[in-house]
């Protein structure tokens, strides 16, 4: 993969260096071992070099990070998301090593489905007034095929979904997220409580998809699972990834 980026970034390169690896995308490695072998002119190796390790260890990174969440919640019904918080111009990549990693890519822009989150409720004045608006912007361009997802993040919020979605109002509207509604708390399992959102999630009962946000991680995921969520996004994959430790390592013939 990363062999296969840089010589899309500098294509000389795929004619001078030869590549064999021993892993594919979305393998498990061990630390140590060896998993690929580049050869060439040294000068084109140390060109490529930095290229290569820069997108392999963040996409490894990215990939691992979400394995581990996808083991985490093994067991419970939901997948795990990605989001958009990802770094400026990398976000095809980004998402790819998601895949890679086992879990599910999620908006690749604002285009592929329309997210009605906390300012853009305040700015319309209401979850009603910002759905209509939604659904008016819908029909007025066409954009039939476009679901929508409502943010909220408290009982009375998700009420007022389904609210509007029992009126007939809300014909694209096929998700809701339950933000922030599991909170820290180091006395229950996973350090979160989740009486919440379980409450939540029984009171849309089946009528539109559930995704969960907010205080995930690799040990409050399976609790949050639990809940019986649909879905379960985590930004940390992108947004605070470590980089595995990857190195090459030139040998002279």
């Amino acid at each position: 993969m990363c062999y296969y980026l840089a010589g899309t970034l500098s294509p000389p390169l795929k004619s001078r260096l030869m590549s064999v690896v021993s892993a594919a995308d979305g393998d498990a490695v061990q630390y140590g071992v060896e998993f690929g072998v580049v050869s060439g002119s040294a000068r084109s190796i140390l060109v490529a070099e930095r290229i290569c390790l820069n997108f392999m260890q963040r996409m490894s990174g990215i990939a691992t990070a979400t394995a581990a969440m996808v083991a985490a919640a093994a067991g419970h019904a939901a997948k795990i998301l990605d989001t958009r918080k990802t770094a400026p111009g990398l976000r095809l990549l980004d998402k790819w090593a998601v895949a890679l990693g086992g879990g599910t890519p999620h908006r690749m822009g604002l285009y592929d489905m329309m997210m009605i989150k906390d300012n853009h409720i305040a700015a319309a004045g209401g979850i009603s007034q910002a759905v209509a608006a939604a659904e008016a912007y819908i029909q007025q361009h066409g954009l039939d095929g476009v679901q929508v997802e409502v943010e909220t993040s408290n009982l009375d919020q998700v009420q007022q979904v389904l609210d509007v979605l029992a009126s007939g109002a809300a014909p694209h509207v096929t998700r809701v997220m339950l933000d922030n509604m599991t909170l820290k708390d180091a006395s229950c399992p996973g350090g979160v409580a989740v009486s919440l959102l379980k409450q939540a999630v029984a009171k849309i009962a089946g009528k539109v998809q559930t995704e969960a946000s907010g205080n995930v991680t690799l040990q409050s995921v399976a609790e949050i699972a639990s809940s019986g969520v649909d879905f379960i996004s985590v930004g940390a994959l992108t947004h605070s990834v470590k980089a595995l430790d990857i190195s090459l390592n030139v040998v002279t013939r």
